[in-house]
């Protein structure tokens, strides 16, 4: 049985967008045998360019159901089936984690009408919903609303099963999930059970020796990847030699990061060769001289002690970024290192260094900029708990920096209020510091939001 299903949401973010229509088409193979469909009241606003797109303004929603009181029905509706949708990774998504909110894990197995159709109707221009239907003939009722895109996704999924491939279910299951050509030993239950979650996962040859570790937002997705993988003799050859498979959730990514990284490190995996080894060769190293001027310094990285500021892979990279910084900061060629020499540098020059290599601008006033580009570039407070999801509903997962430096992840019940300090501090297990880690941890927060930041 197939449930194919399509949403309208607020936006396309899962983690603060919600779902305004739902529409579920059942079909059995050969038709479709039932359909329940919709509106749902997402409890906030419809943006106004969302209803423009979709028809369905706050006015239409305001009576309908809201998500708790229809989840019963989508469980039941769905069960035993394979959750069919066009672009399959946005609907799933939204749907789990309405659930989540809820405390329910939501899971089904998963088909994507965009890839199926890919497979076996290959040589189109384009592969949305919309040029599909206007390729095929297919009739569209009521475009970007829940029910008539379901319908058109039904209409393309007859299409596809009536294809000469489509007949072979072989096709239909690996887009499901299940990959083929696996290892003799490698249990096929396997792939149904990993988790939708964010975490690590583990490769085992026949011999229980781990040959690979990775982590992803979604282990089971990142997993099936890897069987699908064909783009290298190296990516094939080692799918050949799984023969067991384990993982690790760890609630957020940022954890699942920190973690791989320790692992590898311990393993020593036979295919994450690449990542045994450090690729952050040079690191931007500061000390402070006999005159009280921050000094900054480009050196190669040892492998634990005086880790460095900020870590390049080489260090032409290294010297790209601290000319930017100079140049953004109005910083000091020879106090940076790039000029040396006995007198002032090229850019006082010029102009563009205000003389604190001749004593002309005062410590105080330098070192006011220099500062900046530790705050940006370095983790920008010493002492921080990173606060971000846990494993399930009823925990955080906490990251610790004390004096600049990592010292290891955690979990806490979230019935304690994150000012319990005393609490966090003691859940943190201890992992140590390198450059990879403080690399990671910087690009995480630049780019990542999280849950809370703790300064202490």
């Amino acid at each position: 049985m197939y449930s194919i299903i399509d949403i309208e949401t607020t936006g396309g973010n899962p983690r603060i967008d919600k779902i305004t229509e739902i529409a579920v088409l059942m079909h059995d193979g050969n038709k479709v045998v039932d359909e329940y469909s919709t509106l749902i009241n997402p409890e906030c606003s419809i943006p106004h360019y969302i209803s423009a797109l979709t028809g369905i303004t706050n006015e239409m929603v305001a009576g309908a159901p809201r998500f708790y009181e229809i989840a019963r029905k989508l469980v039941e509706l769905t069960e035993n089936s394979i959750f069919v949708a066009h672009n399959v990774a946005f609907d799933y998504g939204f749907i789990r984690s309405e659930f989540k909110r809820l405390g329910f894990e939501f899971k089904r197995e998963q088909l994507c009408t965009v890839r199926l159709s890919r497979k076996l109707i290959p040589g189109h221009t384009s592969y949305s919903l919309g040029r599909l239907c206007d390729t095929l003939q297919i009739p569209v009722n009521g475009r970007h609303r829940a029910l008539g895109d379901a319908t058109a996704t039904a209409r393309l999924f007859d299409i596809l099963l009536r294809t000469e491939s489509g007949l072979n279910t072989t096709y239909i299951t690996a887009s499901a999930g299940i990959p083929r050509d696996l290892h003799p030993a490698l249990d096929v239950e396997l792939f149904k059970k990993l988790p939708e979650e964010p975490g690590v996962y583990y490769f085992y040859n026949a011999d229980l020796e781990i040959i690979y570790i990775g982590k992803s937002r979604n282990i089971k997705n990142r997993v099936l990847s890897h069987f699908a993988n064909n783009s290298t003799g190296k990516a094939i050859q080692m799918r050949s030699r799984i023969a067991d498979i384990s993982y690790e959730i760890t609630g957020n990514e940022l954890i699942a990061l920190l973690k791989e990284s320790f692992e590898i490190k311990k393993f020593k995996p036979l295919y994450n060769k690449a990542q045994r080894r450090s690729l952050f060769r040079y690191g931007l190293y500061t000390h402070t001289d006999n005159k009280g001027y921050i000094c900054f310094s480009l050196e190669k990285t040892p492998e634990q002690e005086n880790l460095p500021k900020v870590c390049f892979t080489t260090k032409a990279e290294a010297l790209e970024f601290l000319n930017s910084m100079l140049n953004k900061y109005g910083l000091c060629q020879k106090l940076c290192g790039v000029y040396p020499s006995v007198g002032h540098c090229f850019h006082y020059e010029i102009g563009a260094c205000k003389g604190a290599c001749v004593g002309l601008e005062s410590p105080v006033s330098y070192n006011a900029r220099a500062e900046r580009v530790l705050e940006k570039y370095y983790y920008g407070l010493q002492n921080l708990l990173i606060v971000d999801s846990g494993r399930n509903n009823d925990e955080k997962g906490v990251v610790k920096i004390e004096n600049g430096k990592y010292l290891g992840f955690g979990y806490f019940s979230s019935l304690y209020a994150e000012s319990d300090e005393q609490i966090i501090h003691e859940c943190i297990q201890d992992f140590p510091d390198n450059r990879e880690v403080q690399h990671i941890i910087r690009q995480y927060l630049r780019k990542t939001k999280v849950d809370k930041l703790i300064v202490f």
